[in-house]
């Protein structure tokens, strides 16, 4: 899965040489990358966080059929690699507001609760991801909460 995830970063979200930031579409499909992790934290992505998974990116970017397919079919593969973060969350801290990097969360939780039950290792790497991308303790939990108890900020 690292692969996979490694060379679509390659292929569609390093920026070139003299481009000063990241495009929008960029941004998008690095936090599209975290979700999928997310998803594929327990090592099994089931039918209910796939299909929010895609939601999300449909509701939050708009994304075409075609990158949503893409997406899903990475979010299938076996993971078999450890994972590494720093290559998203670099890109998320440069390019994220305060507020897009709360959303972020809010999503994954979204995504973790999406089967009816957290696992361990879906909150441990949200948890870490919002470490990363610098999201307080509060905030994380506050997240967590609304998510978990369907409440709207």
């Amino acid at each position: 899965m690292l692969n996979k995830i490694s060379q679509f970063i390659e292929k569609h979200l390093q920026p070139e040489d003299n481009a000063p930031a990241l495009s929008s579409e960029q941004k998008q499909l690095a936090v599209a990358a975290l979700l999928i992790e997310v998803g594929t934290a327990d090592r099994l992505l089931d039918d209910t966080e796939l299909a929010t998974l895609r939601n999300i990116l449909h509701r939050k970017y708009n994304l075409d059929p075609a990158q949503l397919d893409e997406l899903s079919e990475m979010a299938r593969s076996e993971q078999d690699d450890a994972t590494s973060l720093h290559q998203f969350t670099y890109q998320i801290n440069q390019t994220c507001s305060d507020d897009e990097k709360y959303e972020l969360v809010k999503a994954m939780w979204e995504v973790a609760y999406a089967d009816g039950e957290l696992d361990k290792y879906e909150e441990a790497l949200i948890r870490k991801v919002a470490d990363l991308i610098y999201v307080s303790h509060s905030m994380f939990i506050h997240a967590r909460n609304s998510v978990r108890d369907g409440t709207i900020d």
